[in-house]
């Protein structure tokens, strides 16, 4: 991550002007020296070379003329395109000095040895390429230019890299203190990545599997595997964040306000990866000892992908491990298998996109006419069954039609596409899903009667589906506005989708949402509903929409001209789906479900309209057959369950006091197996059937009394294994605290929990296999001595 200072100008003025500004802002407004400056230019570009010298006065020998590869934007764009525009650069060193570099006399800023520093980057966009070396004048010239703030810096600062400047300095001795290590080129990366993926969950990015956030995702974890196997390996990154939150608070003040919630997001990727390295290097480790028993020196491709998409063992992980054993990792496959993989992901189970990429030749551009019109006449232009181009379908036949204008809503923000029918003289064809692929409509479906030819029919949507659809789509909005004004503004879209009287909302929120406030976001939702609000929707450019205050979802890429929904004061977004004319006809809306995705970001699921009537009904039902059974009027259920709940604990009390006082009197045959161990009395012993509570409260007992007391006690209950482990304050005054022996062997006995110095919980990962298991313990309880002496 870098932060960039440029300018632009599209047609107010070109190069003199842009090499002039420049050049006077480092001299005279950053006051750097002029000898200390270098300029390149591209080779064929004498306007600008003798603008540097005649102009300038930028002595000739300190031009440097560079080819196309290093000085034209895009690089080596006349020879290697993309065509459109383009255009040379001409780009600003500064010299940091002849002891800085490679010592040659012909030094210059070609050569990458580190002496000069490139500061500016002036592009002048003044080309259209069209073909190979084809570089026709624009009518319009522009200019692009781009300053490394933080390269600037570092020369104003006198400082050797960017890393060691003001903002970014203080972050690198943290590290330094906490690593105990000076090593920079670690510690800078862990630097940039954090604070790359810092400002990114700011800006409403979290990690995820996909896109932009897969990107944050990949961040957090490069840094983490940094510094994974050599130093620490449990969480720490989170905490750089208030670190950049205060370096950072006066020109990204965002940052230092979010500064806790965006912890709380790194905090939590944290613990997952390691999660997922734990179990990935205990899969690892099998798979080793396994190559070693058949004496085999590489790790295949099956066995490493089956580590990363099964375990989410990254494959640099996989080699990390392999080469401290000496066995070689099959990359060459892995990859193979990843692409195929991936290949399958981009493979659509219902349209192949392959198909329409000449959409000229097979119709071009269908016109969406389904705002205004439930049905309409078109032309079928264009038949498709699997990949293949047909003339014809058959009754029966399944495949995709494409029609030059169409009332069926694809598939598209969220939204599931309209169903339906397209009739023809030849026959009908039932609509079953509908796609936007590039500029065309396509319709999947099958011929329900006789053929279809391409010729001229009418298209009819399931217009009930569509209310349904549409019930949905407009309540998501009130949903959206309720959360903000409920939970903050802080609340965005991050996904959703609307179904038939069914919805489902991903948004920003750093905690889970509270029930008192799930009530309050439900009861403004209805309230929306019950004002009956006119649903208003308009045509306007996309800078108009965002000037008036629409939402607009971050992922979705957006025309030149959109379509904004609003409804009132409260709600105002950019969206394309189908709406409803009035808020009164959602009826009713019903939350059903709230969870979370992923670190700070949380889903809302609710039923409208009739699937919302129908949820309450369903409840009312209930309500009355809890009353019959019961024998209590409706509305004193809750008094006469919160009564039978009472009775069920004090049952409970006293099957516990009594199983209590059964281990009371198990405890005399239980301490006749201790063993004396270097002075300590060794308890360690199996009691099935037993709770996690009642093992504490054994434990207790069995450490009564003045001498010193080691307990490990283990219980097989509902098909899981638990564990305490005891000990009496004398051994853990002596650094044998329960806590440090179930931390150092957690491994060795698969145990997962923790606790306090003299006690700690919780559960094997193994099976017991009789006295075995607890044979282990005693080992590893002497070894736990020897080394605490």
């Amino acid at each position: 991550m870098f932060e960039m200072l440029g300018n632009f100008s599209f047609g107010d003025y070109f190069k003199e002007e842009a090499i002039s500004f420049a050049w006077e802002f480092l001299t005279r407004e950053l006051n750097l020296k002029e000898e200390r400056l270098w300029v390149s230019v591209y080779k064929e570009d004498e306007e600008a070379f003798n603008y540097w010298r005649k102009v300038i006065g930028v002595n000739e020998n300190k031009i440097v003329r560079l080819d196309e590869d290093t000085n034209f934007w895009p690089s080596s764009a006349p020879s290697s395109g993309p065509d459109g525009p383009c255009g040379p650069c001409s780009e600003i060193f500064f010299d940091k000095g002849k002891d800085k570099g490679c010592g040659r006399k012909n030094c210059n800023p070609s050569c990458d040895c580190g002496r000069f520093v490139e500061v500016w980057n002036l592009v002048f966009t003044q080309f259209n390429r069209k073909g190979k070396n084809n570089l026709l004048l624009l009518p319009q010239k522009n200019i692009d230019t781009g300053m490394g703030l933080e390269r600037v810096a570092s020369i104003l600062q006198g400082k050797e890299t960017n890393f060691e400047i003001d903002i970014l300095s203080p972050v690198g001795e943290f590290l330094q203190d906490f690593f105990k290590s000076k090593e920079k080129s670690l510690i800078n990366a862990i630097v940039d990545y954090v604070r790359a993926a810092s400002f990114a969950i700011s800006d409403g990015v979290f990690p995820s599997n996909e896109e932009r956030g897969y990107v944050v995702r990949k961040l957090i974890r490069r840094a983490l595997w940094l510094s994974y196997l050599r130093f620490k390996k449990k969480p720490y990154l989170y905490k750089l964040v208030p670190l950049y939150a205060e370096l950072m608070k006066k020109p990204y003040p965002e940052l230092f306000r979010k500064q806790k919630d965006i912890a709380e997001v790194i905090l939590s990727e944290e613990e997952k990866f390691l999660k997922t390295l734990e179990a990935g290097k205990n899969q690892l480790e099998i798979v080793l000892q396994r190559i070693k028993e058949e004496k085999r020196k590489v790790l295949s491709a099956n066995e490493a992908f089956k580590l990363y998409d099964t375990y989410g063992f990254p494959l640099e992980f996989t080699k990390k491990f392999a080469e401290k054993e000496r066995i070689r990792v099959d990359e060459e496959g892995f990859c193979q298998l990843l692409e195929e993989q991936r290949r399958k992901a981009r493979k659509k189970s219902m349209f192949d996109e392959g198909i329409f990429v000449e959409g000229k030749s097979i119709g071009g551009k269908t016109e969406f006419v389904g705002y205004k019109e439930s049905r309409c006449v078109a032309k079928i232009v264009s038949i498709f069954k699997g990949e293949e181009r047909v003339s014809s379908l058959e009754e029966g036949e399944e495949g995709v039609i494409v029609l030059d204008r169409t009332c069926f809503y694809p598939e598209s923000g969220g939204q599931l596409s309209d169903k339906g029918r397209i009739e023809c003289k030849e026959g009908v064809f039932i609509v079953e899903e509908v796609k936007k692929i590039g500029e065309l409509i396509v319709h999947k479906g099958r011929v329900q009667k006789a053929r279809i030819v391409p010729n001229m029919g009418e298209a009819f949507i399931d217009q009930e589906r569509r209310t349904g659809l549409a019930r949905a789509h407009t309540a998501t909005h009130l949903l959206q506005a309720a959360l903000r004004k409920i939970l903050g503004t802080h609340v965005t879209q991050q996904g959703s989708l609307v179904d038939v009287e069914r919805l489902r909302f991903d948004f920003t929120h750093f905690k889970k949402v509270e029930e008192r406030e799930l009530e309050e976001i439900e009861e403004l939702v209805n309230s929306f509903i019950l004002r009956a609000d006119k649903v208003e929707k308009e045509w306007v450019t996309f800078n108009e929409a965002i000037q008036k205050g629409a939402l607009a979802f971050f992922k979705e890429k957006y025309q030149d001209r959109v379509r904004v929904v609003s409804i009132s004061d409260y709600s105002k977004e950019l969206c394309g789906g189908t709406h409803l004319n009035n808020t009164s006809e959602v009826g009713m809306f019903c939350i059903t479900a709230e969870s979370s995705v992923s670190s700070g970001i949380r889903r809302i699921e609710a039923v409208v309209g009739k699937l919302a009537y129908q949820r309450m009904k369903t409840y009312w039902k209930r309500v009355k057959e809890v009353s019959s059974l019961l024998k209590s009027k409706e509305e004193e259920i809750t008094s006469a369950v919160y009564n039978l709940y009472n009775d069920f604990k004090k049952e409970k009390t006293k099957r516990e006091s009594l199983e209590k006082e059964l281990l009371k009197l198990r405890s005399g045959e239980i301490l006749k197996s201790k063993k004396e161990i270097e002075g300590i009395s060794f308890i360690t012993y199996q009691v099935n059937k037993t709770s996690l509570p009642l093992l504490l409260y054994l434990a207790d007992i069995l450490r009564q009394g003045n001498k010193p007391v080691f307990v490990f006690l283990v219980s097989q209950l509902e098909r899981k294994n638990f564990f305490v482990c005891g000990v009496t304050t004398d051994l853990a005054k002596r650094g044998l605290s329960a806590s440090c022996f179930v931390s150092r062997y957690k491994e060795v006995l698969s145990l997962k929990g923790g606790g306090r110095d003299i006690t700690t919980q919780g559960v094997i990962l193994t099976d017991l296999e009789g006295t075995k298991f607890r044979d282990k313990v005693e080992n590893l309880f002497r070894e736990f001595i020897l080394q605490c002496k």
